[in-house]
């Protein structure tokens, strides 16, 4: 890491001497005005960055505090710069900078792009053409004394616009590539108020925690430290009054079928007639493995579950060792007299002996009773089979042919010696979920976090029909499961056509069968929800390379997850030793030419880091062990990505040595513009577009010309593409378009 973060500081070192922007990954930032008196790469700090939101309807209040800090001797001037998000309207927008209020100078997008470009002239830095379609807010910042805090805060009214039913708030965060050192502390909280029910909060950007304060008000909150956010905040929500809200977003850029992001939000709050009575069988490990702390916090575990309850639930417990034995002999209903032999029963539980599966699950299945209920076991272990069925497979087919009432089975692995095939296979086929515990995990913590998002199923066996000329295929999930509390589902998928589509979801409800009906339109040309396609390329290759690890290897999923990952930038481990494999096959063979390349070109990676990307992709075939669990996590992470920042999986594991033997990341080489990957490879970023190597038109434009600004005038969106760097190879308008420095 310290290899590393002396490698960011050189490169920082030639952006500062031209220009000292500071920020790290802020709303606004400030551009010192040259020459500076300063010989520091980072000319400011930031300190910290907060924002406080009042969404109420479709109107927010939005108030930020930054404080910029000048570490160095000499007094700077500059500009603070604030992006208005593409689209929005913003009103009364105020700045108070040291406590007094001052007056930032409003510029529409054209008088602003003119700005950036008399910047990029004289700094010979692309990276402001990134907001070349945006309004801006400008101040001068002067004086900036040495060793002195410059505190700045902002609050600004926005009126939210509504689309399809959903409500788009935007925080700009994507201000990276300007940040001198990560930022020390971000923080966006959303109160999100409204006059009728609050539905599906989503945000497609960031891991964001949502507090229920109410069926109509909900605090939203994203908080890290030491980070650069790599894109602007995006959150979405809906209100209705349906007690299941459906709501529909598309992506379409005209060069290809459309994706689709179908959101499934229940009600947050439920009487217990709206609650799915279940059966629920708890199958415990106390084999000898299990001794000590292990199984204390397995018990305490179980505990909270069975004092969680619904009023409505049949529970038993099973625990097994050489031996297994059942608690009731089947489900028994959740009263004060279960509830206290429960207790008792796992008091009295101790770890000894070996791991007979087999029997365990010939218990929980032997007197399943009333199929109509839904039906769920939560299967703890640490251990590999040791008696009775010990071949994974034939204990895999035995377990799913007994059971009869098609149990959901959510498995949890405790530490790295258990078999992840067998686990895994047993929660794909029955629609449910796994989960490791690594030996410095608290098992109490996971298991309990677990069974609160699982506590009250609200519709089970749900189904999604579509009736409509656009053809869907290919969404994940596939198989949907269950909607429970508090939860949301998210369905990514693809389309060819467009027009009207009546969307069908059933399910049940203690017996009862459920209907819900969303009608809404697939267009053939929408962009504006360009995370759509990123995050339905995720789930199709985590589902892909599940595919390869439990059931082995074949040319047709190697060549769609080498296409997917490259086109989308879903760059992993695994993927990345699959795409260099294929493009150093073409390039020897003549079918890509070399400045085509992605991912490496001669020289770039060391042999070392090479086969440790191997390594990586090998370890899929593995069924026990430590690698064989982080595989198993990372692919469930890909084949369930709600968020961006969910599609790198593996990234902190991707460093290598560049034929200069600086240490750099494969995954922060990569970067999502206008709904496609651009990588960087050598001194250029590469449109992933340009994989197919058929090159009829090709345009040279040199860096900083008259000619580079034509390109830019002609389409603003260009701005985004050329922010990349000085060198950049792309398509546009069916041309190849080469800048070069």
């Amino acid at each position: 890491m310290k290899a590393n973060r002396n490698f960011i500081v050189r490169i920082l070192i030639i952006l500062f001497l031209l220009i000292g922007f500071q920020n790290a990954k802020a709303d606004g930032f400030i551009v010192i005005r040259p020459p500076a008196p300063i010989q520091t790469p980072f000319p400011l700090e930031v300190l910290y960055h907060r924002v406080d939101v009042e969404i109420n309807g479709l109107t927010s209040v939005t108030k930020i505090d930054q404080s910029f800090f000048n570490p160095s001797d000499f007094q700077l001037e500059g500009y603070y710069i604030f992006p208005i998000p593409k689209g929005a309207i913003i009103s009364d927008f105020r700045m108070v900078v040291n406590g007094v209020e001052v007056k930032a100078e409003m510029l529409e997008s054209e008088k602003a792009r003119n700005i950036y470009e008399e910047i990029v002239r004289r700094m010979k830095d692309p990276a402001l053409l990134e907001y070349s379609e945006r309004d801006i807010f400008k101040l001068r910042i002067f004086p900036i004394e040495p060793r002195s805090e410059k505190k700045i805060s902002i609050t600004y009214l926005q009126m939210l616009e509504k689309d399809n039913d959903i409500t788009e708030y935007v925080y700009p965060l994507n201000t990276e590539k300007f940040s001198a050192a990560p930022l020390k502390d971000v923080s966006i909280k959303i109160n999100l108020k409204s006059e009728s029910k609050v539905k599906d909060i989503y945000s497609p950007t960031h891991d964001i925690d949502v507090v229920i304060k109410s069926d109509k008000e909900a605090l939203i909150s994203y908080e890290e430290y030491n980070v650069k956010p790599e894109m602007d905040f995006k959150l979405y929500f809906s209100v209705s009054e349906n007690r299941v809200d459906l709501n529909l977003m598309n992506y379409n850029d005209g060069n290809e079928d459309g994706y689709f992001l179908l959101t499934v939000m229940p009600s947050f709050n439920y009487d217990e007639k709206q609650i799915e009575k279940k059966d629920i069988t708890f199958i415990i490990d106390v084999s000898g493995s299990m001794t000590g702390e292990k199984l204390e916090q397995a018990k305490n575990a179980l505990l909270y579950c069975v004092d969680n309850l619904n009023t409505d639930d049949r529970f038993e417990i099973i625990k097994f060792s050489t031996e297994a034995f059942e608690l009731f002999g089947k489900p028994e209903i959740n009263s004060k007299q279960n509830i206290e032999k429960a207790k008792n029963f796992i008091s009295k539980m101790k770890a000894a002996g070996g791991t007979n599966i087999d029997e365990a699950f010939e218990l929980a299945f032997k007197n399943k009773s009333d199929g109509s209920r839904l039906q769920l076991v939560i299967f703890i272990t640490d251990g590999k089979p040791t008696i009775g069925e010990i071949n994974d497979e034939k204990l895999i087919q035995k377990i799913l042919s007994n059971n009869k009432a098609k149990a959901r089975i959510f498995t949890f692995g405790i530490g790295n010696e258990i078999n992840t095939h067998l686990l895994d296979k047993l929660t794909s086929e029955t629609k449910s979920w796994r989960t490791y515990i690594s030996p410095k995990e608290d098992i109490e913590v996971k298991v309990s976090s677990f069974y609160d998002k699982i506590q009250s199923p609200v519709i089970s066996d749900l189904k999604l029909e579509f009736e409509g000329p656009a053809r869907i295929y290919n969404y994940y999930p596939a198989e949907l499961g269950d909607l429970f509390k508090g939860s949301n589902l998210l369905v990514f998928g693809r389309y060819d056509g467009e027009g009207e589509i009546k969307i069908k979801l059933s399910g049940m409800l203690n017996g009862s069968k459920q209907i819900f009906i969303h009608e809404s339109k697939l267009d053939s040309k929408q962009t504006h929800y360009d995370f759509i396609p990123a995050l339905w390329a995720a789930r199709r290759i985590g589902r892909l390379l599940d595919l390869i690890r439990l059931n082995g290897e074949s040319n047709e999923l190697v060549n769609e997850i080498v296409d997917l990952a490259r086109q989308h930038g879903i760059v992993t481990p695994y993927t990345s030793y699959l795409i260099m494999e294929d493009e150093n096959n073409r390039t020897i063979s003549g079918n890509l030419p070399q400045q085509f390349q992605t991912l490496r070109r001669e020289g770039d990676f060391d042999n070392e880091s090479i086969t440790e990307y191997k390594k990586e992709y090998d370890a899929m075939k593995l069924k026990t062990g430590e690698s064989s669990v982080l595989v198993s996590k990372e692919f469930q992470e890909l084949s369930t990505a709600g968020n961006l920042s969910q599609t790198q999986q593996g990234k902190d594991r991707m460093y290598y040595s560049d034929d200069r033997g600086n240490l750099r990341n494969l995954g922060q080489q990569v970067r999502l513009v206008q709904g496609r990957a651009f990588y960087q490879n050598g001194i250029y970023w590469i449109d992933s577009r340009l994989q197919d190597g058929k090159v009829k038109n090709q345009k040279r434009i040199q860096f900083n010309s008259e000619e580079y600004f034509d390109l830019l005038n002609q389409n603003p969106g260009n701005g985004q593409v050329l922010a990349l760097g000085k060198n950049v190879l792309f398509e546009w308008k069916n041309v190849v378009y080469e800048v070069y420095e």
